[in-house]
């Protein structure tokens, strides 16, 4: 009988060469278990998805509910659907009053594309700017503004008129100029291994877009919806952005994204062209039903107890052989000295039952992203593997 595993690489597109190949056939709150019945902790929620645990309660009634009532209708935006309404003023309704019309979509690329897509057309420009060492997606626009060539390379022609900068580098900004239709910056660094703006950078940053009329688009894919600690992670930034990217911890596991500005900006996309952004199964009733679930979870998720939970892991995260832990709350990277040595101990925490990973940008770094929800006994279950992992891994 040919296995699950043999089908997989068979039938399945890989992503690379060299698949982990678990055989994950249940998971709930912060575990999966394997076809073998083994348990995992899971230290990265599928990166930043799970944010209120795998299958919670209140989700799968959400999920179940809402696809007895009705599924997919008509392409978005032409009927009115409860679902999308509800999450939508559930979600401006706790973000700053510049930023209330979303669009809904099915994942963070696609809501890169629709806020690119606003800028060019609210501010008629045609160059974009973006960070090295981000990472906001593989489409094809997405792609354009990853911060990586190895990434970009074997796909060009791309998007013209991208335009890299390095993050936190003050004197860069300049090169933001009266052409430029938005800049797309992610508050804490997700792929570039949890990396924290400088004091002040980013209101800077608000400040030249200021200047030069250039949008300003916030890429909080991996660290909206507490993951860092607030709601959303700019506002403790000092600055708003005229656009709001969001997806991943925003559908309690299912999948749907948004981008979310002012609706006077947003109402560029009716006319000139008519659907000048439209999707077949973005916002999705089910998906949206998830979302409103989820987030009303989160919310009742005190900002303290995260950060109580991150220091919990900073506490318990010592050892001559960690270099740093950066990031804040709990989207958390721990830094080796080498990517070699990083991806041992990954692979022996893995084997021990701890499931994290690496940082396309910083293999070196290790990545703690548990679901919120996570309990004291398993953060210093999780160390004690890592920390026993290091032990064991030779340089």
């Amino acid at each position: 009988m040919i296995s699950n595993r043999q089908l997989f690489l068979s039938h399945i597109g890989q992503t690379s060469p060299d698949p982990l190949l678990l055989e994950i056939v249940k998971a709930n709150g912060v575990e999966m278990f394997d076809s073998n019945g083994k348990s995992y902790i899971d230290l990265i929620s599928g990166i930043s998805v799970s944010n209120v645990g795998h299958c919670h309660p209140k989700v799968v009634e959400a999920v179940q509910t809402q696809a007895a009532t009705y599924m997919h209708l008509m392409v978005y935006g032409e009927l009115i659907q409860s679902p999308q309404v509800m999450l939508a003023e559930k979600l401006t309704g706790l973000l700053p009053k510049s930023l209330n019309s979303c669009y809904l979509v099915n994942s963070g690329s696609e809501a890169i594309e629709g806020a690119m897509k606003l800028a060019k057309k609210a501010t008629g420009r045609p160059e974009i700017v973006a960070f090295n060492n981000a990472y906001h997606g593989s489409t094809q626009g997405a792609l354009s503004i990853i911060g990586s060539e190895y990434f970009r390379n074997s796909f060009r022609p791309l998007l013209p008129a991208v335009r890299h900068l390095n993050f936190n580098r003050m004197e860069e900004l300049q090169q933001i100029t009266e052409d430029t239709a938005c800049v797309v910056t992610e508050i804490v660094r997700g792929e570039a291994g949890a990396e924290l703006p400088l004091p002040g950078y980013l209101k800077a940053l608000e400040e030249r877009c200021r200047e030069t009329g250039a949008l300003l688009v916030a890429d909080e894919i991996q660290s909206g919806f507490k993951r860092t600690g607030p709601l959303m992670a700019f506002m403790e930034e000092g600055f708003t952005p005229d656009i709001l990217v969001l997806a991943k911890g925003m559908g309690g596991g299912m999948p749907i994204g948004a981008f979310i500005a002012d609706k006077k900006l947003m109402d560029e996309l009716t006319g000139n062209p008519v659907l000048g952004h439209i999707t077949t199964f973005g916002g999705h009733p089910v998906s949206c039903a998830a979302a409103l679930a989820a987030f009303g979870i989160v919310e009742t998720i005190p900002k303290h107890e995260i950060e109580r939970k991150s220091e919990l892991f900073r506490s318990k995260l010592v050892h001559q052989k960690i270099v740093s832990v950066s990031g804040k709350g709990l989207m958390l990277a721990v830094e080796f000295s080498t990517e070699n040595f990083c991806k041992k101990v990954i692979a022996q925490c893995i084997e021990k039952g701890v499931f994290t990973d690496w940082f396309l940008f910083a293999p070196h770094k290790l990545r703690i992203a548990p679901p919120l929800i996570i309990e004291d006994e398993q953060i210093v279950k999780a160390c004690e593997v890592i920390l026993d992992s290091i032990e064991n891994v030779q340089d």
